[in-house]
Parts: C-alpha cells; structure tokens; sequence
C-alpha cells in the first residue's frame, strides 16, 4: 500500500496537448485560448466553495470593522471628554452593567465544561516469543485436534484473505502444544498486556501512580474476581479514594467508551489524572468447536493492550499531545438484529465461543450512519452542512430522485482517521462510504497487518502509526471510530496540540516503521508443509 499521489490522468494530458496544438495552429490567425471547462476539475471548484463559505463570517466582519475604526478614527478629545460627562451623570446604570458582566463571565467560566487533554499514550508490543505467522496458527490449529479438515480448511481460508500479515502476537497458553486455557494463564496474559503498557505511560509521563484520581480499565471478555481495575490497584499502589471502573462485555468499541467516562469523571473532579487501559484476553477465549461463524474470532483476534492518560489540569496543556474534542455514542442495542449480531454462547456442543452474524457488515452501516447523522453538524464545515441540506430539501421537498443523496467529505473535517481494524471487510466499506484515500486508511490496514485486531486497543495502534510517521502536526484533528457488540458505534475527535517528532517517541512502530507501508495482497498464501 503506497500514499496517495497526486491526481493525475492521460484524460487531462490529452486535454492541455490539444490546447497546445490549437495555439501552434492558430499563430497565423488568432490565439485561441485554452478550453478552461475541460481543464478544471470539480473538486477544486468544491474546495474553493468550502474555503468561501467556511470564512465567509470574516469576510462579512472585516467591512464592519473597517467602518467601526474609520468612525473611531474621527473621534477628538472633546468627544471622549463628553462621553466621560455623560457616564459620571448615569452612575447607577453604568454600576449595574459593569456588575452584570462580572457575573455573567463569573457564571460562564464556573459552568463550562472543563477541558480533557490526553498528556500521552502507551501500546504494549509483545516479546518476539509470542510472534505467530500465519504458518504457526494453522499449525497449532491443526495440532490441537479440536478442529475438521473441512473446518481447518475454512480457517485457512479466511486467515489468507483477513489482512493480517506474519508478525501478529498470541498468547503463551494458545501457543502451547497442548494449548494450556486456564485462570492462571489468562491473568497472567492481562498483568503483562496492562503493566507492561502503564509501565512505559508512567516512563513517558513522569506522573506518580498516587497522582492518579480516575481509573477505567476495560476487557470485554475477561472478567475475574477480584476485577482487572483492582489488579491495577494492587500493583501500582494506588491511593484508596481512587474512582475505579471496570467496563466488561462492551465489545471492541469500549475503548471509546472508557474514554467518554473518564472524560465525565473529569468534569467532576477537578485537577485530576484519569488512566484508561484498554484490551482483550485472548486465552480463555479461543474457541475449540467447529461453528464456522465462531471461528472468525480466533483467526482475526491477536494479542494486544493501549495505556491512555488524560488530565484536566490547565497546567498540563503544554505538555499534553491533544485535546479532546467531542465524544459521540451510538447505541443500537433496541433492535434485536443488531443486539444478537456479535454474541457469545454455547456451540451445539457446549463449547462457548463469539458468534459472528451475516447481518454484522448490514448493521455496523446502520450504525455508522446513525453515528455520523449526530457528529456531522459538530464537526463538518457550513458548506458541506449546506450542500447535504439542499439536496435534502431537493429529494424530500421537491421531489427531484434524480439528484443523489450528497455524502458530506469527512476528509474537510479532520486531517487523520483511526478506524477500528476489525478486519478486512470492515475497512473496505469504510474506505468506500466515507469516500477515504489508501493515505488516509494506512494506519489502520497497517494495523491490521502488523498487530492484527487488537479489539479495543487497535485505534492507539494506529494514532501511534500517524506519530511514528511523522504526519501529527499541530492543529491536525483526528477521528477514532470503533463497532463493538451490542451493537454500538461510537467515536471520538481529537485536536494535536503540538508537532509530534517521531524521534522523540517510543510506540511499537518506530524500530520498524520504515518498513511500511507493505503491500498487503487480496489473497496471502498459506505455505503448507
């Protein structure tokens, strides 16, 4: 997969060297101008029309302004003389506006909602150990003896066509010849995943774990007693007022979720560091039975965990990579096709496994759009607001089905996308709907290649792939979105607040990122022995 080049076509060096042919041509006549309709292309005609509207209230202010100062200009000292006369003659009025805007400015700096910075974040890369190619997983597949021919061929299948590239990570237990499944091993899968990822965001930091008020930990599928958030607290010590939260059973999208309670948590609690942890367990959750629609799972779900530290101290700003803009969820958990369409239950014998459903691509579209029907106004320029409102107008008012419904250009929003690796097929439709370039869909097929579906880390994976590249620059708004059980969709928007130097960082990617992007194949033969 390569960036995108700039646009380029035989259609358009056809069109200047017929141009050129006529002005030779005509030299002896007249000149003959160039055919400026055949020449322009819509889009910079739709990119002028955004720059015009979407600066079109300073276009309107700077005549005022001008006029305003040309008045004031006009002004001698008679005139503020006078003005001053006049005002000491109107005291109590001039007392009782004065006091009105002092408490008005009070009421609005006490109210608004405090601002949420993410000071850095951490992506656990495993030990070389635990790496498994493609050949390893249908070897251990095979070796276990749970599986059919039929059924080993199926995994075969869809390992070849997933996106996942050689370097994905398992856990010990499922590596093993046995495969070892236990409580022991799952916990100590979830202490190496969530210390070894808040033991690098402490390094980054410097931030004392008795520092940190707020603590969201969340795994969908691995819930013991005592929780993940207490494993936490037991091992770093933490201070015994903190606000712990353990999110479980919210599929791959809790990690947005995480980060929308800790950014509520925040606006309660003043001066505050809040630590989010995301990840999923994978050894007590490989599936041994022989449901083709549950052994999706274990062919695209791989090792994998992200650390996040945000804050709310104003203090922090300076040092913090980004501002949390806005948060949006969707919950289409009412509708019992999108509720049953990623659930975990029993095989015909007694084998518990993740059912994936055909309805699941349907539903997570349904989602998405309810999603961004609510974060398009947020976020998207007036002039896409207008265009999507008058071909709505058009096809519902006026009746005009020949005009096709316009799908705004998410790309004039945001600079960078992380969307949620759940797998080949996923990305492909996002790519398709929302119109994306392969530059703008790298961090996440490169994710997917590299890590394979982390669940709810996999978006931190991907931001982190942006920084290793060298491509956050200050003001660059960033959008996280993620499908988890349910069914939801949420999604959250990030501003930088600083030029991230990809020399000065330490993520999974930069000892390898100048080996992406790779070309990542429609179909990756299986070498068989």
């Amino acid at each position: 997969m390569t960036t995108q080049a700039p646009e380029t076509s035989s259609k358009q060096t056809s069109v200047h060297d017929h141009d050129h042919v006529q002005v030779t041509t005509a030299t002896t006549t007249k000149r003959v101008l160039p055919n400026f309709l055949l020449s322009v292309r819509l889009k910079y005609v739709k990119l002028g029309y955004h720059y015009l509207i979407s600066n079109a209230m300073y276009i309107l202010l700077v005549p005022l302004l001008m006029v305003a100062f040309a008045h004031l200009s006009t002004l001698t000292v008679e005139d503020l003389a006078s003005l001053w006369d006049q005002l000491k003659f109107n005291f109590v009025s001039v007392t009782v506006c004065s006091g009105l805007i002092v408490f008005l400015t009070t009421v609005y700096f006490t109210t608004r909602p405090r601002k949420v910075y993410l000071v850095n974040f951490s992506c656990y890369k495993p030990e070389d150990e635990r790496m498994c190619t493609r050949e390893i997983f249908m070897h251990r597949s095979k070796l276990t003896g749970s599986f059919s021919d039929d059924n080993l061929a199926f995994q075969k299948k869809i390992l070849e066509r997933s996106g996942l590239g050689q370097n994905t990570y398992m856990p010990e237990a499922v590596l093993r010849v046995p495969p070892n499944p236990c409580m022991a091993e799952a916990r100590k899968e979830a202490e190496m995943v969530m210390f070894g990822a808040i033991d690098e965001l402490l390094e980054k930091t410097g931030v004392k774990p008795k520092d940190i008020g707020i603590l969201v930990v969340n795994c969908s599928l691995f819930n013991p007693t005592p929780s993940l958030s207490s494993m936490v607290v037991n091992h770093y010590k933490l201070r015994g007022n903190i606000v712990s939260y353990n999110l479980g059973g919210m599929g791959c999208s809790a990690g947005l979720i995480s980060i929308d309670l800790a950014k509520q948590l925040l606006q309660v609690h003043p001066n505050s560091y809040a630590l989010v942890v995301s990840m999923e367990n994978i050894t007590l959750n490989w599936y041994f039975g022989n449901d083709r629609s549950m052994l999706l799972s274990n062919c695209l779900f791989r090792l994998g965990g992200a650390a996040i530290l945000l804050s709310n101290r104003s203090s922090d700003r300076r040092r913090s990579k980004y501002q949390l803009m806005h948060t949006v969820r969707t919950h289409k958990g009412s509708d019992d096709r999108a509720y049953n369409c990623v659930f975990q239950k029993e095989d015909d014998t007694k084998r518990i496994g993740v059912a994936l459903s055909k309805d699941l691509m349907a539903v997570a579209g349904e989602a998405l759009k309810t999603n961004i029907t609510t974060l398009g106004p947020i976020v998207l320029p007036m002039s896409e607001q207008l265009l999507f409102f008058a071909t709505l107008v058009a096809r519902k008012v006026f009746k005009m089905k020949k005009i096709k419904p316009y799908i705004p250009d998410f790309k004039l929003a945001f600079e960078h996308f992380c969307i949620h690796a759940g797998g080949r097929a996923v990305l492909d439709e996002m790519e398709k709907n929302l119109e994306l370039s392969d530059w703008h869909m790298e961090p996440s097929r490169m994710t997917l290649n590299r890590f394979g579906n982390t669940s709810s880390s996999s978006l931190w994976y991907e931001l982190a792939y942006s920084e290793a590249k060298g491509r956050v620059r200050k003001g660059d708004r960033m959008w996280q979105i993620a499908f988890g059980s349910g069914f939801k969709c949420n999604s959250a928007v990030w501003r930088a607040l600083k030029t991230v130097n990809p020399a000065k960082e330490k993520n999974p990617w930069i000892d390898e990122i100048h080996l992406f992007p790779v070309e990542v194949p429609k179909v990756a033969a299986i070498k068989t022995t």
